[in-house]
């Protein structure tokens, strides 16, 4: 974890950690993960449904295990769980000298629970303690994400001693709701005896869903006062929820737990790949550059902070003002914030639900296919 690289050094001393948001099994079995470790000092993964659905879109790297399956008689649930469960697992292998030497605080693989539960808040805790339990690995997180139902899920996974990394946030008060789900799971952790230090959380706010999704209804309205908006509103929530983070793990209810071992919940910055070729490329990675956070970036995202990123230190914690005005701006001609955020939430679990879709036809296809080449054999 020492590049030589110089922009990815400078955001590395600012205080961010570089999570890849990619995972196949080619990206481990050909080594490039270890490479990107050792290069761009990549100290984590995430995952989610449409990464896994690409993945096993791609060449065969998933046939041998897809046959056994078949052979084993699995349904099409059984196999995605141990398709992407053991992929998961070998990424936390090559991630794990990172988590020994940040002694946890990195070295993560998250893996999401089924999308089709985010509404269900039984079924969400059950699948968390599933996947911890499959993947079997201390460096592994469960994604839940940050829905209404997601909510005690979350307090209830942490009190079980999983690490969380909580998906689809984008609203602030949603986030506040997530930092208190997290510390009510700590308390409940520490109630019953368990080494909070072994606990560990990201809150993963999304970031330039909230450009694109405003910056539509800002070209609705066509106007100049409008137009000098764009591309704001995604930079401006993540600070502000940076604020947020600050406030609440600076409170009384926070230093009881620290006091007992407890580490902060990370902001994590997601979707920060630029969907605008308007603006830069490194937009979401410089702009949100601050100390004791995550940016979990795809592939094309870290190469162009590679190459030509300019990290300039802290970009956030001055900026609350300018944030704040920012979103009251919208308000202004007619944007309404709480609309925006809710969209979004219903879409992103919309989404996550058709990618998961996807994998269950691309790997039940697989299976019907490795079923009758079996008979085929037979038939011989």
């Amino acid at each position: 974890m020492a590049t030589d690289n110089a922009h990815i050094k400078a955001l590395g001393d600012i205080g961010v950690s570089i999570w890849l948001d990619d995972l196949s099994r080619s990206l481990i079995s050909s080594g490039d993960l270890k490479k990107l470790i050792e290069t761009k000092d990549v100290v984590g993964v995430t995952t989610n449904p449409t990464i896994f659905a690409k993945a096993l879109s791609d060449g065969t790297a998933y046939t041998d295990q897809v046959e056994e399956l078949a052979k084993a008689g699995s349904s099409v649930d059984e196999a995605v769980f141990s398709i992407t469960t053991t992929d998961v697992q070998h990424a936390c292998d090559v991630m794990r000298p990172v988590y020994d030497a940040t002694d946890g605080k990195d070295g993560r693989v998250s893996i999401e629970v089924d999308p089709r539960l985010a509404g269900k808040t039984q079924e969400t805790t059950d699948m968390a303690k599933k996947l911890w339990a499959q993947v079997d690995r201390p460096n592994v997180m469960i994604k839940i994400p940050a829905t209404v139902e997601g909510l005690p899920a979350i307090t209830a996974a942490t009190a079980e001693g999983i690490s969380v990394n909580v998906t689809l946030i984008f609203s602030l008060d949603r986030y506040r709701g997530v930092m208190s789900a997290f510390l009510a799971g700590l308390e409940q952790a520490k109630e019953s005896g368990k080494d909070l230090s072994t606990i560990r959380s990201v809150a993963s706010f999304f970031v330039s869903r909230v450009d694109s999704e405003v910056d539509k209804r800002i070209d609705a309205i066509g106007s100049a006062q409008a137009k000098a908006l764009r591309g704001q509103a995604g930079v401006a929530n993540a600070r502000l929820a940076y604020q947020a983070y600050e406030e609440v793990f600076s409170t009384p209810r926070w230093k009881t737990l620290e006091d007992a071992g407890a580490h902060t919940q990370r902001p994590l910055w997601a979707s920060t790949g630029v969907k605008d070729k308007a603006y830069s490329d490194t937009m979401y990675v410089v702009d949100l550059a601050v100390d004791n956070t995550v940016n979990t970036m795809p592939p094309a995202t870290l190469d162009a902070l590679a190459d030509h990123g300019e990290p300039k230190g802290d970009q956030v914690t001055s900026n609350y003002d300018e944030a704040s005005k920012a979103l009251d701006g919208l308000e202004r001609i007619g944007i309404s914030y709480a609309d925006v955020v809710q969209v979004l939430e219903t879409e992103g679990v919309d989404k996550f639900e058709k990618s998961w879709a996807e994998l269950l036809d691309s790997v039940q296809s697989e299976l019907d296919k490795a079923g009758q080449g079996a008979l085929a054999g037979e038939a011989k």
